[in-house]
């Protein structure tokens, strides 16, 4: 592989020098030889198969370490195979830079009702909790009003004494796996010594 580069480097080299010589003021002889070599060059590089320039290349960068290190190097190519979506771009796009709060409302719904559960445990209070639950159902109702097209909001509306509920309870299970074990009684060293634990 070394040997071809090589060569190759060298042909250029005499290119360049040939090519120096011309703007110098040479004879009309000379300049036909020029232009004898180069057409010769040319159809050395016509007879070179598209196939074969491309594997030299390939090989040539492959030697130079260019393919060392690739993102998807042993992986699978992601959306290699799938249908053709024309908004691809976009929608990965949006999942590469985490942007979230743009697409149609029934898609933002149902991902926000998949985490709601989690918002609510967040809150301190009983009225953040329905505040929270009376924001979610009014934008949920104004959503199934709207006429815009896209696909349809099949998201559901919250009870809210019946999420309120669950926040209690989830909150209570919560603190009683939080609350710290009763500490053992403290026993003296005979104690201890005497029922053979150290």
């Amino acid at each position: 592989m070394a040997s071809g580069s090589e060569e190759f480097r060298k042909r250029l080299e005499r290119a360049a020098e040939l090519r120096s010589h011309r703007g110098a003021g040479i004879s009309a002889e000379e300049e036909a030889a020029l232009d004898a070599l180069d057409e010769k060059e040319r159809e050395k590089r016509r007879k070179v198969s598209d196939a074969a320039r491309a594997e030299y290349l390939v090989r040539d960068a492959m030697a130079q370490g260019k393919f060392d290190n690739l993102k998807y190097a042993g992986k699978p190519i992601p959306g290699l195979g799938e249908s053709y979506d024309p908004d691809w771009w976009v929608k990965g796009l949006l999942q590469r830079e985490n942007v979230s709060g743009l697409g149609p409302p029934a898609i933002l719904l149902r991902t926000e009702d998949a985490e709601l559960d989690s918002k609510l445990d967040e809150q301190y209070t009983e009225q953040q909790v329905r505040e929270l639950l009376q924001d979610f159902n009014r934008r949920v109702i104004y959503a199934r009003r709207q006429l815009q097209g896209g696909p349809p909001v099949i998201t559901k509306t919250r009870d809210v004494d019946q999420e309120v509920e669950r926040w209690r309870q989830r909150r209570a299970a919560r603190t009683a796996q939080e609350a710290p074990a009763e500490p053992e009684e403290r026993r003296t060293f005979w104690q201890r010594l005497w029922k053979g634990t150290g």
